[in-house]
């Protein structure tokens, strides 16, 4: 059951009682909506665009795109579409970029909220090594930056979605402004019951750490130690960084992620479509670094959760090896579906701080994917359902979802 008038869950049962709401049938699943730690609200129509390596695809098919939310009108008017198509597909929390455009960044924010969409949406902070159109004064987008979380904690009506400073990452961010958002990070973080979120990119290709630690060395810059470095001499790895990517991380840079406590996004569909790597996400679970997952639009070319999911199942076999070598059941090497779903799901709105998402418990957000798989009636007696549920998902099953206490999605 849910209080309509807060959108959470009243209670948790069976449904079957006098006056008690139900959904579905005997055929149906219930799952708590998807989580999508990382991804690009402006890319969702540049999905596809292949053959190119990562700054060579940013320079010919991310920038013109962004470039268009300068209009704020068609900021809204996509994240609409992309909020339809996210709920259609089950998510219903995300951790989003907006472009470098304050009032597209607005416009975005306020298009989630009504949709019933939750988790935090950020400005892209950059001022090189991109197009003049995305490249602002320092002080002008810090300034927006404060003028935008007033406006997302002003949101009353939707109370589950913040904004989050998102340097793009070190390549298009100069020195002043990682330290000025650093700064700024600690402000708005000062007298608040939990510090803002920031999110931002660390070593997803090789080309990019060399690049990044050249722009961040030279006359009155100590040069850093690696790439991860950057971020934490200007205040930017904190317990609610999100960090996307990580492929090509030192031991020592796992190390200092641990020790400020910052996640980091495995998006394992974009790492194979730009031919970025495979994230070690072993040496991560055993270095005690927490992880989320995301698809990476549109560097990842899957919407889906579930299919994200298992990408990172078969990301982790790619790095373990043989079949003898590992033990499904408790070897960090290869996640079980079982810790898929809870990835998408409870795992990710823990790791990303957003407690009302997650999981289907009194006080929660009622956020719920309806599902009703088209497979054999025995599927549930398996030895491991979900296993079956995952690999064979199909997008059709979902019948309907709910966000905040209300059907968004209902499948015709």
């Amino acid at each position: 059951m849910t209080d309509d008038d807060a959108g959470v869950i009243r209670s948790v049962g069976e449904g079957d009682a006098p006056g008690t709401p139900d959904a579905g049938s005997d055929d149906h699943v219930i799952t708590p909506g998807f989580v999508d730690a990382h991804l690009h609200l402006p890319q969702f129509d540049s999905i596809g665009q292949d053959s190119m390596p990562l700054l060579e695809w940013l320079n010919t098919v991310i920038f013109p795109a962004e470039i268009r939310w300068a209009d704020g009108a068609y900021a809204r008017s996509m994240t609409r579409r992309v909020a339809t198509t996210l709920l259609s597909h089950g998510t219903t929390t995300v951790a989003a970029y907006a472009t470098a455009h304050a009032e597209g960044t607005q416009s975005a924010l306020h298009a989630l909220a009504e949709a019933g969409i939750g988790g935090a949406v950020g400005q892209v902070l950059m001022d090189q090594h991109a197009p003049f159109e995305l490249c602002f004064p320092v002080d002008e987008q810090i300034r927006e930056a404060k003028l935008l979380d007033a406006f997302a904690r002003g949101l009353d009506a939707f109370p589950r979605l913040e904004f989050s400073l998102n340097p793009r990452f070190a390549i298009s961010c100069s020195p002043a402004l990682l330290r000025a958002c650093g700064q700024l990070a600690a402000d708005l973080s000062a007298n608040r019951e939990r510090p803002v979120m920031i999110q931002t990119h660390l070593s997803e290709t090789l080309d990019e750490c060399d690049l990044a630690v050249r722009l961040h060395s030279g006359p009155g810059l100590m040069t850093p130690a690696d790439y991860a470095s950057i971020y934490d001499r200007n205040g930017l790895l904190t317990p609610r960084t999100l960090l996307a990517h990580c492929v090509h991380l030192s031991a020592s840079e796992r190390s200092l992620i641990r020790a400020a406590g910052s996640v980091i996004a495995h998006c394992p569909t974009a790492n194979t479509f730009l031919q970025s790597g495979t994230m070690p996400r072993r040496d991560l679970v055993r270095a005690g670094v927490p992880l989320a997952l995301g698809s990476d639009i549109a560097g990842g070319p899957e919407i889906s959760m579930p299919r994200v999911a298992r990408a990172m199942i078969d990301a982790a076999k790619v790095i373990s090896g043989p079949a003898a070598a590992r033990d499904v059941h408790d070897d960090p090497r290869l996640p079980s579906p079982a810790r898929a779903w809870w990835q998408i799901t409870g795992g990710n709105a823990e790791a990303t701080g957003f407690v009302h998402a997650g999981r289907l418990a009194p006080g929660l957000s009622a956020d719920l994917v309806l599902v009703r798989p088209e497979l054999h009636s025995q599927w549930l007696t398996r030895g491991d359902p979900l296993g079956t549920l995952l690999y064979s998902w199909d997008e059709r099953w979902i019948a309907g979802v709910m966000a905040l206490g209300r059907w968004r999605y209902l499948r015709a």
